[in-house]
């Protein structure tokens, strides 16, 4: 089963300083990877967080790319000032080698298109670059694969798709939450304390489908209050609670998402 997750622009409304807005993002980026979540959807539930929403997409995308890519991909911008206290996710695409002598057959490595004299190559990190005949504009990442391990060293580009491993997790946005949610190809669960509590049964039907999206609200207003009486409307959904009997006032986002995402995970496996 693939995990799909979609959370608020609004996501941090409840940090004031961007300084704890990125150590909040760094933990939903953790719990995302953790569990393998396949794309993180961030609708619109307010237009006027468009900052806080910019903060979300750059932070998220510079936690997934790979520590050597960084700075040649990542300008200094005003969202990145606190990145450094990010946590790393060390997910498979960034415990790769670090030496060229290193590289055998099969391997898969993250490049960025970079130019030099009018050509185009591959950084991947080493003291040399790998020429690029490919159509990839300079500044994108790539992965390419070894057809040939050092020194003999023969390559492939590939499609993230392509690759066995968990490999980071994707960025997409959306405008409105209800027309995501009635185009959604697969099950979606509805994270609320207003649903049903989740139990061995109900979850039984929903775990082992190929695509599963789980959807949160914000810090003020649950999925019911955002989506009114539409929330009833929704293909293949259920509104569960995961949470039975909290004691505090609300759940945070990121304490949302490893709870509700680690049950349907140990549900997966069992």
């Amino acid at each position: 089963m693939n995990f799909f997750i979609a959370i608020p622009n609004t996501s941090l409304a409840d940090e004031i300083h961007q300084l704890n807005k990125t150590k909040k993002i760094s933990q939903i980026a953790r719990a995302c990877a953790t569990f393998r979540v396949d794309t993180i959807f961030i609708y619109d539930e307010d237009y006027n967080f468009k900052r806080d929403r910019k903060l979300l997409i750059e932070v998220l995308r510079y936690m997934d790319t790979p520590q050597f890519l960084r700075k040649k991909i990542f300008p200094k911008t005003n969202e990145l000032k606190y990145s450094g206290i990010t946590s790393p996710l060390k997910i498979p695409s960034h415990n790769t080698v670090n030496k060229v002598t290193k590289i055998k057959s099969g391997d898969i490595k993250d490049g960025v298109i970079v130019s030099i004299n009018k050509k185009m190559f591959i950084d991947i990190g080493f003291d040399f670059r790998l020429l690029y005949f490919g159509k990839k504009m300079i500044g994108n990442r790539i992965q390419i694969k070894f057809q040939n391990g050092y020194p003999n060293l023969n390559f492939k580009e590939i499609k993230r798709e392509e690759i066995n491993d968990y490999w980071g997790y994707k960025i997409k946005t959306k405008r409105n939450l209800l027309n995501f949610l009635l185009s959604w190809n697969g099950d979606i669960i509805l994270t609320s304390r207003k649903g049903i509590v989740t139990s061995v049964n109900n979850l039984r039907q929903y775990t082992g489908k190929k695509n599963m999206l789980v959807v949160f609200g914000t810090p003020n207003r649950g999925l019911h209050d955002i989506l009114g009486n539409k929330i009833n409307i929704i293909p293949h959904s259920k509104i569960l609670n995961f949470f039975p009997n909290q004691k505090t006032m609300t759940i945070r986002l990121e304490e949302a998402i490893n709870g509700v995402l680690s049950i349907l995970n140990l549900f997966q496996h069992h």
